[in-house]
């Protein structure tokens, strides 16, 4: 027997290969996503404007209430060059009338300061100045002023928010569309890959693939792309603004966090590994998990509760490791990004301060620049997040994508031969057969020929080759040399839909699905009536066992359903029995019914074999007695041939084979 489970080694990875893969694909849904980010600029951009229009407000609001700089000014002016020229009069300001003995009092009262106090001093006592020099330099708020940047700046904000929430809404369809695409493409692929890959690789590996990483995928794109691209024109918008508004200003935070940058690229260039390593090994674990559960009645009978656990808890420590790794390095960005995001604001307050004293900006701009140290942070830890998302989405794309480029079964589009009906006739020539991997082949220069009508048994010890050469037979593999021939036409001229269409298979493994019995046994053959449904189950006693049951044929089959391993084999048996084909393959089909019932399908396999070439796989002799012609094969090749009495007369392989199942 071939090695079923001989898992592939995995693949080498690379980040910057799958990134542009990944990117590659996206590409289909470019328009849509061109607007998502075209709102996500400008959205941005809003958001870069916004501090320097905070800043007009503020100034605004400043001058509001503070001392008018500009009147007090005008007024010292005015009294000083009076003063010059010994020319004492009245002086008129914004119409009020500051008298000769009022501008006196000023005076006085400006000689407790000197040339270089600041004149906001003066506002702390402003009311021992008169009235009139009150009026005109006490502060005066310009709401005319204020209201217009508020609007301005709420209209900003509104459609900085709205354009920000389409740009959401438009990246969970394209996630969400790409992975209903990813979907639809791996469930193609399943149907197109040759049964060795399944043969090679476990069925949890492959489910994981299907289900967690395309998840992984739609979750990460939707929480990543959006903000990434975003993120990067708000860092980039807002380090330009910042050295527009001030440069001195602009270098003291960039400079505070340089540090995290440095921090940032380091931790990614480390995690990365991780992230790739933990879907690997959750793939491992659902095979895992896949595989008890599917043979949990062989754990518990062989008492093997206690291996399969250690096992389990083997892997589910490798995925807690994996995960623990790639979290806890991803984990550091964020506090490490506010630490950094709170120290900038710290070195801007104090740097802006002293510029403040020193009057080489304005109250606004250190405003703006806290504005613009919170928006410079925040794309740095929204990329921080980002990358780590990202590095989850490309290691579970680069899985999928894995899957996807699987080499396909050999490609059928220039086969142009159709048998739409076929007498019956099929002839092995010398075909020969390897599994991938093994070096001894499993069918070496087989030939055989069947007859139309007759019934074939194939009989031989474990790994003769048996199941290989049906498995052959239907196009499930394809041979290494020699030919199969179906009433002269060679199958590597037919396409494997055709070839599946002239065969009925009944297989050792049952399969049913969560429907109702009569949908199971009509599986893919909606043009069968009821009524046959009915008379194929009375002919081999399944009819009684189903009237039993609360809905009848209705009844659905769920995984919890009393059904017994030997009904659950009389149905296949019965889907199989109502498909009007000329080939019947019965591969161990009797294997899990009782002696009784056995003898019921026996019967009803002899009405069914009528008119039909027929290839039946067994294990009881006593069942395959009647077959017009028995091959018996070892290691790959026929060894005998011939009715049961001719074989039994020979005292051969079959007969040795034939009386060892009656030696207790």
């Amino acid at each position: 027997m071939h090695n079923r489970k001989n898992i592939a080694p995995a693949k080498a990875k690379n980040l910057k290969v799958s990134t542009y893969r990944l990117i590659k694909e996206l590409s289909k849904m470019k328009k849509v996503i061109f607007i998502a980010l075209f709102l996500g600029v400008v959205s941005s951009i809003f958001a870069i404007i916004s501090p320097n229009i905070l800043k007009d407000l503020t100034d605004q609001i400043t001058k509001g209430l503070t001392i008018n700089n500009r009147n007090f000014e005008k007024l010292l002016e005015q009294i000083q060059t009076n003063h010059l020229s010994n020319n004492y009069s009245d002086i008129e300001i914004d119409g009020y009338i500051v008298k000769v003995s009022e501008q006196v009092v000023l005076l006085e009262a400006l000689k407790d300061y000197d040339k270089n106090t600041n004149p906001q001093e003066i506002y702390k006592n402003i009311e021992k100045l008169p009235k009139s020099i009150q009026e005109i330099i006490k502060p005066v708020m310009n709401f005319d002023s204020i209201n217009k940047f508020v609007i301005i700046l709420a209209s900003l904000y509104l459609i900085s928010g709205l354009f920000n929430y389409i740009q959401q809404l438009i990246f969970v369809n394209v996630s969400n569309d790409f992975a209903l695409d990813l979907r639809k493409r791996i469930s193609i692929k399943i149907n197109k890959l040759p049964l060795k890959y399944f043969d090679q690789h476990q069925t949890g590996d492959v489910l994981s693939r299907v289900t967690n990483d395309v998840d992984t995928v739609s979750t990460s794109m939707n929480d990543t792309f959006s903000s990434l691209v975003s993120s990067i024109i708000l860092l980039l918008g807002t380090i330009l603004m910042m050295f527009i508004t001030n440069w001195l200003m602009a270098i003291t935070a960039l400079f505070s966090s340089l540090i995290g940058f440095i921090f940032m690229f380091k931790i990614l260039s480390r995690t990365q590994k991780y992230f790739e390593a933990r879907q690997k090994e959750l793939g491992n674990l659902n095979g895992h998990i896949e595989e008890v559960y599917s043979g949990l009645i062989v754990v518990k009978s062989y008492n093997a509760k206690d291996e399969v656990g250690k096992k389990f808890n083997k892997l589910n420590d490798r995925v807690k490791e994996a995960n623990f790794k790639s979290q806890f390095l991803s984990g550091l960005m964020m506090p490490l990004m506010h630490f950094i995001g709170n120290f900038g604001y710290v070195a801007v307050c104090i740097v802006g301060a002293i510029l403040v004293k020193n009057n080489y900006i304005t109250f606004g701009v250190i405003v703006a620049f806290i504005t613009y140290v919170r928006l410079f942070m925040s794309p740095l830890s929204q990329i921080g997040q980002a990358m780590n998302s990202v590095q989850s989405t490309v290691a579970a794309s680069e899985r999928i994508f894995e899957f996807i480029d699987e080499e396909e079964m050999s490609s059928q589009k220039d086969l142009k031969k159709e048998l739409k009906t076929a007498k019956g006739n099929i002839e092995f020539k010398n075909v020969s057969f390897t599994y991938s991997g093994n070096k001894k082949p499993t069918i070496e220069s087989f030939s055989a020929k069947a007859k139309s009508g007759q019934k074939i048994a194939i009989v031989g010890p474990t790994g003769a080759g048996k199941t290989t050469m049906v498995n052959l037979l239907m196009k499930f593999y394809e041979i290494n040399s020699g030919d199969i021939l179906i009433d002269g036409v060679s199958i590597n001229e037919l396409t494997r839909e055709n070839v599946h269409d002239l065969f009925t298979m009944v297989l050792q493994d049952t399969w049913l699905f969560n429907g109702t019995i009569m949908e199971n046994i009509k599986f893919n053959k909606e043009t069968i009536s009821d009524e046959e449904v009915k008379r194929v189950c009375k002919i081999i006693g399944l009819d009684h066992f189903i009237k039993t049951l609360p809905e009848g044929y209705q009844t659905v089959i769920k995984d919890n359903e009393s059904v017994s391993s030997g009904q659950r084999q009389l149905l296949t048996i019965a889907r199989g029995m109502i498909e009007d084909s000329p080939f019947l393959i019965l591969d161990e089909a009797t294997s899990n019914v009782d002696t009784r019932t056995e003898e019921l399908v026996q019967s009803a396999m002899d009405k069914l074999t009528e008119g039909r070439t027929s290839f039946i796989i067994a294990h009881r002799l006593s069942t395959i007695k009647n077959a017009d012609l028995i091959l018996v094969m070892k290691d790959g090749n026929i060894i005998e041939q011939g009715t049961h009495d001719n074989l039994m007369k020979q005292k051969g392989f079959y007969a040795d084979l034939y009386n060892s199942q009656f030696v207790l």
